[in-house]
């Protein structure tokens, strides 16, 4: 198994790298306008495990050499971490990023960390301690500094430009990739603002192009709000979608990297989601002493399922008992949300937020008047 990387891998070799030869070539080729003075801005989208991360970080390494790419993961940033969510912690996480990736660019910031200084604080004076020295009295002001946070705001959304303009001769621009955007959400009532004030500063720059993904479901209304007809960015966002590996291509990846797997037809049937991260991680978990049937298959998947949806299992920890009791009671079969108000004993209009977020979460979804569980293996390690 050890061609085959694991499934929690954000970065992979060449060697490991498989398949999106055609998905590359879309991405780098829309994102060579940017050394034309037309910098496209791009929400890439597929469901979880589909491998979006592994992808943003191939395309980091192929525009590497000309552009400056900064990659960050908003889902890092201590403001989230700390489940204390806030502007500044996403500005801060901002600037921080994109400073660190010019410094290893070797692009001189120094002017960038004297403006920061002097242009996104308020300075006041405290009050005045008067000094003796040789009997003299020597009046001496306290001056604080206070963040501003809109000077903040501006200085570090315009940051890329111009870091851009100052170092023409070294690169052909940037490129910026910002993956688990979904994480704005926990800005809760300032959410809409700071999407069409970052997309404000985003529509004006020429020089540098925008790459926004994240674990968003396709019914996500996050999708909508950025990169619909009445979202942030109007329609202007192109939109692509990762799709999973075809049932050919999961055989091919297979046959190449896990050659000792022997699978019957019927087997092999059963593992063709076609998501490398779950294949990945339950190929390793699979016997290579044994022709793989659909028991076989079946058996190993239960035996090791805590352990292939252990991603999963985190998310569902995360729920509230209310938000756990709802997906429970789709168990067994969809329901209308009367039915299922009925069954959790609850008015119906007391379960919208909590609808709302299990299907940002991707976690169920509403199709023909009903709600039904849409993560099936979270559905499997329930039941």
């Amino acid at each position: 198994m050890s061609n085959l990387p694991w499934g929690t891998s954000k970065v992979l070799t060449d060697e490991e790298f498989f398949n999106r030869t055609q998905e590359i070539s879309n991405l780098t080729n829309i994102l060579n306008s940017t050394s034309e003075n037309n910098a496209p801005d791009i929400l890439v989208t597929g469901i979880r495990g589909v491998g979006k991360t592994v992808l943003l970080n191939k395309i980091k390494q192929f525009m590497d050499e000309n552009y400056l790419v900064v990659y960050m993961d908003f889902s890092v940033s201590q403001t989230y971490q700390k489940n204390k969510m806030t502007l500044k912690g996403l500005y801060d996480f901002y600037y921080q990023k994109i400073i660190e990736e010019a410094h290893l660019k070797g692009l001189n910031t120094l002017k960038n960390h004297i403006n920061k200084f002097f242009k996104t604080n308020n300075f006041k004076l405290k009050e005045v301690v008067v000094a003796s020295a040789f009997d003299i009295s020597i009046p001496i002001p306290i001056i604080v500094t206070e963040r501003d946070l809109e000077r903040y705001r501006d200085f570090v959304f315009r940051l890329p430009q111009e870091i851009y303009d100052n170092n023409k001769d070294k690169i052909d621009g940037m490129i910026i990739i910002i993956d688990e955007f979904q994480v704005i959400k926990e800005l809760n009532t300032y959410l809409e603002s700071f999407l069409w004030n970052f997309r404000g500063y985003v529509t004006e720059q020429r020089n540098v192009a925008y790459i926004l993904s994240g674990s968003m479901g396709l019914q996500d209304n996050l999708i909508s709000e950025i990169a619909g007809q009445n979202g942030a960015f109007g329609g202007r966002m192109l939109t692509i979608n990762i799709n999973p590996f075809s049932k050919q291509t999961t055989q091919n990846y297979l046959t190449e990297r896990a050659p000792e797997l022997k699978f019957t037809s019927e087997g092999f049937d059963k593992c063709t989601s076609g998501i490398p991260y779950y294949i990945n991680i339950f190929a390793r978990q699979l016997p290579t002493n044994l022709e793989l049937d659909e028991n076989n298959v079946i058996d190993a998947f239960d035996n090791n399922i805590s352990f292939i949806v252990s991603h999963l299992i985190n998310e569902w920890n995360r729920l509230t008992t209310k938000e756990k009791d709802i997906i429970i009671a789709l168990i067994d079969s969809p329901l209308k949300r009367i039915d299922l108000a009925r069954k959790l004993n609850v008015k119906s209009g007391s379960l919208s937020d909590k609808l709302n977020k299990l299907q940002n979460l991707d976690l169920i979804r509403f199709a023909g008047g009903e709600y039904e569980i849409s993560e099936k293996l979270l559905k499997r390690w329930l039941e």
